[in-house]
């Protein structure tokens, strides 16, 4: 079993930056395939960035490349989201997400789930 925590979540205004963490427990932190997804009101929720077990191999929704870095620490057992030059549209409710598979941008691909963290960026 993964336990999943996110903090970081706030108020800011476009172009802001912010960042992200999302702690795990439970499991060996490098055996997981860490992932980023977010929910807005009345949409579906989609994936935003995902890393492999050991940090190496990255990727990103086409929407927020160049803008957001997916990164973890495994010292630290955590996975951040550092995203910048934010936008009115990545108001969402973020989740992190983690898999013993392969890094993946598909929901069903995750086992576990953070309780989620709240983005909101304003005009």
């Amino acid at each position: 079993q993964v336990q999943l925590v996110e903090s970081g979540g706030g108020l800011v205004q476009a172009g802001d930056s912010l960042r992200l963490s999302c702690a795990a427990s439970g499991r060996i932190f490098s055996s997981l395939a860490m992932g980023w997804f977010r929910q807005a009101p009345g949409k579906e929720r989609e994936f935003v960035a995902a890393v492999n077990w050991n940090g190496n191999s990255a990727y990103y929704l086409d929407s927020v490349k160049g803008r957001f870095t997916i990164s973890r620490d495994s010292a630290k057992n955590t996975v951040y989201l550092q995203m910048s030059s934010l936008r009115p549209e990545d108001t969402a409710v973020y989740y992190c997400a983690a898999t013993a598979m392969r890094s993946s941008s598909y929901s069903e691909s995750y086992a576990y789930w953070g309780q989620g963290t709240q983005v909101t960026v304003s005009e």
